[in-house]
């Protein structure tokens, strides 16, 4: 049995599948869990050095994601360097929201933690700290959908696609391939187009807690604490 850290996590969707491996899995978020289990709501960052020997982290894509970045600047400044455009009007901090998602990512990627998976979608983290292990879709792992992810990993094997649904999935429609693109707005858009994929979640958890003491080292990611920043 494997301590595991789920962070950033109020859906209880990875912890849950952790735990039904019997690993003794929590999840920490600022938010109430959306689901019994075990949950800590406070701040992930006072709770990285209690002993866990595997954490997956969810940092908010807000400020990260690429699809944010049209938020940056000025609209009116688009043909003008980036250096001297003004900050979007709407966003003014925006600049310094994206630091400081940017040293929130940083500070668990340095986490006191053997093994380490940070997830997000196609984000900054790419340029400004490294470039992620690999690239999954959802249609790798039993879903109808796209939505391209990277996995940052330290000393955790890359995952292995569980299905391959990808030629019935570009048959469907836009709307329904995208559908957490195409998301009605509202309160819980930002809820609803974050939550994570129940394969990623089942893989994850079958292929990093089904036998953390052995894995295969031919595509293993042995990244320490700082060399995660090469």
């Amino acid at each position: 049995m494997a301590k595991v850290l789920v962070a950033c996590e109020y859906s209880g969707i990875v912890r849950d599948a952790f735990s039904k491996l019997g690993h003794d899995a929590w999840s920490i978020d600022v938010l109430p869990t959306e689901r019994p289990g075990q949950h800590i709501q406070d701040d992930v960052l006072n709770h990285l050095d209690k002993g866990w020997d595997i954490m997956v982290a969810h940092p908010p894509c807000t400020y990260l994601c690429v699809t944010g970045l049209c938020w940056m600047f000025h609209p009116d400044d688009k043909h003008l360097d980036k250096r001297i455009r003004r900050p979007h009007p709407k966003f003014p901090n925006r600049k310094q929201q994206q630091k400081d998602a940017l040293e929130f990512v940083k500070k668990l990627m340095d986490a006191p933690i053997e093994k380490i998976c940070i997830e997000n979608p196609v984000s900054i983290i790419s340029s400004q700290i490294r470039k992620p292990n690999q690239y999954i879709q959802p249609y790798d792992f039993g879903h109808h959908e796209c939505k391209k992810t990277g996995l940052w990993l330290k000393n955790l094997p890359t995952l292995a696609p569980t299905s391959n649904l990808k030629k019935e999935t570009y048959e469907l429609p836009k709307k329904i391939r995208w559908k957490n693109l195409w998301t009605s707005p509202g309160k819980d858009r930002g809820k609803q187009r974050s939550k994570f994929f129940q394969g990623f979640a089942d893989a994850m958890a079958e292929q990093w807690g089904g036998n953390l003491k052995e894995v295969d080292n031919s595509n293993i990611s042995t990244y320490g604490h700082k060399a995660f920043f090469k």
